[in-house]
């Protein structure tokens, strides 16, 4: 379930400082940042390296398989030794070594990711010697060196400023997002902005889910996305990951960041353990891009985690960064307002993670 987000451009900085200043939950470090601009994306072509021609399809490529634990993987390197592909047990997701992308957001951040990692979804959970596989050998030789959308390419399109796009029926399915309506309640401990914005909300129409039940959007919540919501879009109706109608109907993703974390699906990379500070991890070298991110930020929600994102990857700074849908900012961010999205160091956000899973 959505949490700990933020504000759009639309809010002033005095009204952003004054948020922070009385919310018991929100965060005073804010970073330096630069002028204010619009949401950039840039192919600038390969950092260093080409690209090996390794082919799981054939023995004659050079490419070699190797196994690694913690969590139990299998990576895949070219001829040159450079990465290729990491493929975890359990886990449909697969980060994949392709063209260098720059993802940025000056208008909220300094920082910039500047990666040649590609996350996409696998057709099924990857298994120990799934490379000799038919299912995997196709679906990589149509992916190595893609640059179809990925995972990245997707969670971009509803940053502040970015461009709507629509379908071939006129449905705009990717744009600028809010993170939900206003709360009009008065209630001085109540949120800047409702939650329970999920993916057909953002989308205006109804969604049909396997286990028979119907999405409903609500007109208020109109190109909205809470923080569950926000990862719901990305993996499930851009990428096609299964969807729960709820947290406890149908088999796939749930609705809220603490059904996401508990579920059983995919690679528990950061177990959950608690939700105190005390159970804060103690290490976060396992986690890579793509991995889903969970924190405890609201004391209200008890034993629940209540807020997710999805780990981006380090900065031009260094720093393990990660990008979701937040209510200071009023939609999905990579940026600073209400704490930096570092999950490195004692920041915020770092110091309110509680686990991680590769799905």
């Amino acid at each position: 379930m959505a949490s700990k987000k933020k504000s759009r451009r639309a809010l002033s900085g005095l009204v952003v400082l004054g948020l922070v200043a009385t919310s018991g939950y929100l965060t005073l470090e804010l970073r330096e940042r630069e002028d204010r601009g619009v949401t950039e994306i840039r192919d600038v072509g390969i950092l260093s390296g080409g690209r090996a021609s390794a082919d799981p399809a054939s023995d004659k490529t050079g490419g070699k398989w190797s196994r690694l634990e913690n969590p139990a993987r299998s990576v895949l390197r070219g001829s040159d030794g450079r990465v290729e592909a990491v493929l975890t047990d359990g886990a449909q997701t697969a980060k994949l070594t392709g063209p260098a992308r720059t993802f940025a957001e000056p208008a909220s951040t300094a920082s910039k990711v500047s990666t040649t990692d590609w996350v996409r979804i696998m057709p099924q959970p990857w298994t120990e010697g799934a490379e000799k596989k038919k299912w995997f050998k196709e679906w990589y030789a149509k992916h190595a060196g893609s640059k179809e959308a990925d995972l990245f390419a997707f969670a971009f399109e509803y940053v502040a400023g970015a461009p709507q796009r629509k379908d071939a029926n006129g449905l705009a399915y990717a744009g600028d997002a809010n993170f939900g309506p206003l709360n009009t309640a008065g209630d001085k401990n109540g949120d800047l902005r409702l939650e329970q914005s999920d993916f057909y909300d953002y989308l205006g129409t109804p969604y049909p889910f396997r286990d028979g039940t119907t999405g409903t959007p609500e007109s208020m919540r109109a190109r909205s996305l809470d923080c569950s919501g926000y990862i719901r879009i990305v993996l499930g109706y851009r990428a096609r990951y299964p969807l729960m109608s709820s947290d406890k109907s149908g088999d796939g993703l749930p609705r809220t960041a603490n059904g996401m974390a508990r579920s059983p699906r995919g690679a528990d990379i950061l177990p959950l353990t608690g939700v105190s500070a005390q159970d804060r991890p103690s290490a976060i070298d396992q986690l890579q891009p793509g991995d889903l991110v969970f924190f405890k930020l609201d004391q209200r929600t008890d034993q629940r985690l209540d807020h997710v994102g999805i780990v981006l990857g380090h900065d031009t700074e260094g720093h393990l960064i990660f990008i979701s849908s937040r209510e200071e900012i009023n939609g999905p961010t990579i940026g600073d307002i209400g704490g930096v999205s570092r999950l490195d160091g004692n920041g915020y956000y770092a110091k309110t993670l509680r686990s991680a899973k590769r799905l």
